[in-house]
């Protein structure tokens, strides 16, 4: 992948505050006549965020000069401002970045690591249960962050901005303050109990007076602001050996936490390959380990590609059937498998063979459930050969990018570290904290996925490209837990098996299967015929409120289509 460099306009335009300033440049009017859901559409490019702050500055980038990965980044540190509760610079998470021109996509792994100090019993008591508030509400539950780090790395060997220019429009709405939206207000009373429960954490998310913040209120962040400004000023080692660093660990040693300054300077992230599968035709690429989810995204689409996907029709019982089914298996190998590679041997060719696939197949009776007690973890070896906040970015130069990154649950910890404005991440508690024990989203773990020093704990994050004759096609992702590689899965299927545009790709009703527990998560939208069908087959379904947020792009023809998934409300789709 050659690297990009620019012209020094734009630079100058983001650090002068000019763009934020500047008009906005409108898409194009909708040419989809007769479609339910309007995608928003462009010809020089697309950006898709879960707010729509970040999703103005990225685009202003692009509408500049810049390219996809130059918005990708000024778009992540934005969401760091503008949505704490899951953007960040106190957590981690992964990139994918496909080239049109040199005919590669890459992974960047900036995953967060365990301490040296972690142990492999450091969340069980003394009779070696498993203690979850230990790994999910206290400062042992942070992993080292890698976020700082990851996106420096992918805009100095892909972007054309310095680091400085791509943190500006941050730093501007740090400093000067934003409009807080509804989703704002209420998160913050929804969490109020764990953001008042320490001092720093309460000085940053309510005034002065402990009132909380109301819609239309000016949230400013200025300890967050001289976090970036320094960052800005000294580069992405500042984070992990400056001032920032001793900040962090300063916050350690008052509360018994485990990073340690030494922690900070030994963090690196990894350039990987990712997965990669072929569906219907079309190349599949998606984040391999320590993320779960290329893996069995393209596991789960070589078992759906024998079955007539599309002639069976989206949302009827048969589909669902079949494609619980899948997700199933799926979720029993990652209990027993998936882990990080730089530690641990994943069976990765097996599990995403179409041998392997056909075997579990063969498993798969169109007119009944298989019952998870009777699903273990397949045998994936024969078929050897010797990864919340989503966004997608894409330029008119074939330059995509695809990328989710997170502090686990909402708010993290709870924690924000004193002085530096940012929440720290609960990222150990996806690790085992004991094998066969579920974590916060009930997945199971095994000793793939046990706690080693320095090692990166397992994660469902799923940011995938697809590409079609070599050129990038569908740029998603999703946050969502463990529905986050279903939420993808089932993206992919609306624009590939069901022909939908993207819009309706992420609007549409989803559902979720997980192993374990047995039960077949449906959102609204379903007829009750279908669920009548399904519980006919044995299954258990489950209403679920919502499930993932699939900011989405894809590109036909030289035309650029954004979808933002309704579920947030601060979701943005803007198109150039």
């Amino acid at each position: 992948m050659t690297p990009y460099r620019l012209s020094r306009p734009l630079g100058a335009a983001l650090l002068a505050g000019s763009l934020l300033c500047a008009p906005p440049l409108f898409a194009q009017p909708a040419i989809l006549e007769g479609e339910r859901f309007h995608p928003e559409q462009g010809s020089r490019g697309m950006v898709a965020t879960s707010h729509f702050l970040a999703s103005q500055v990225a685009r202003e980038v692009l509408a500049a000069g810049g390219n996809a990965v130059d918005a990708a980044v000024t778009a992540g540190f934005a969401l760091a401002v503008t949505q704490p509760r899951s953007g960040n610079i106190g957590g981690g998470g992964f990139m994918l970045i496909s080239d049109e021109d040199s005919d590669e996509v890459i992974a960047i792994d900036y995953r967060e690591t365990a301490p040296a100090a972690a142990t492999e019993t450091m969340f069980q008591d003394e009779d070696g249960n498993a203690v979850s508030e230990w790994s999910r509400y206290t400062h042992r539950a942070a992993g080292v962050p890698g976020t700082v780090a990851g996106l420096s790395l992918a805009l100095e060997k892909y972007g054309t901005l310095s680091l400085a220019e791509a943190l500006a429009p941050a730093i501007r709405l740090a400093e000067n303050g934003f409009a807080v939206p509804q989703r704002f207000v209420d998160g913050v009373s929804e969490a109020g109990e764990r953001l008042t429960q320490w001092d720093s954490t309460r000085a940053m998310f309510f005034k002065e007076d402990g009132s909380p913040y109301e819609v239309g209120d000016t949230f400013r962040q200025p300890d967050l602001a001289a976090t970036l400004r320094r960052i800005a000023d000294q580069g992405p080692r500042e984070f992990y050996e400056g001032e920032t660093a001793e900040l962090i660990a300063a916050e350690m040693e008052r509360h018994d936490g485990l990073i340690t300054l030494e922690d900070l300077a030994g963090y690196q992230p990894v350039i990987r390959e990712p997965s990669h599968g072929n569906y219907r035709g079309y190349d599949v690429y998606a984040m391999s380990p320590p993320s779960s989810g290329g893996a069995h995204i393209v596991q789960m689409l070589n078992i759906l590609e024998a079955y007539d996907i599309g002639q069976m029709g989206f949302g009827s019982a048969n589909t669902m059937h079949v494609m619980a089914e899948a997700m199933k298996r799926a979720y029993a190998d990652r209990s027993q498998y998936l882990g990080d590679t730089d530690f641990v041997e994943v069976p990765l060719a097996g599990i995403t063979s179409e041998g392997y696939a056909d075997e579990l197949r063969e498993q798969i009776a169109m007119d009944r459930a298989t019952p998870s007690e009777a699903i273990a973890p397949g045998k994936p070896l024969p078929f050897e050969s010797n990864e919340t906040t989503h966004f997608s970015i894409a330029d008119d130069d074939g330059l995509a990018v695809s990328n989710t990154y997170t502090i686990n649950f909402s708010y993290g910890s709870g924690i924000a570290v004193d002085g530096a404005g940012f929440l720290l991440n609960n990222e150990m508690d996806d690790f085992s904290a004991k094998p066969g024990v579920p974590n916060a989203y009930g997945l199971i773990g095994g000793e793939a996925n046990k706690i080693e020093p320095g090692k990166r704990m397992l994660s469902s994050m799923t940011p995938t490209i697809v590409k079609r004759d070599g050129k990038n096609f569908l740029i998603t992702g999703s946050p969502g837990g463990s529905r986050i590689i279903t939420t993808t899965l089932q993206v992919l299927m609306n624009v590939v098996d069901h022909d939908m545009n993207i819009q309706s790709a992420v609007s549409a009703p989803r559902i979720h299967h997980q192993w374990l527990p047995d039960e077949l998560r449906i959102e609204a939208g379903f007829s009750p015929d279908t669920q009548a069908l399904l519980e006919g087959k044995g299954h258990t379904l489950s209403q679920e409120s919502a499930m993932g947020a699939a900011q989405s792009i894809v590109i036909e023809d030289g035309h650029f289509f954004g979808g933002a998934d309704p579920r947030r409300s601060t979701s943005s789709a803007m198109g150039l």
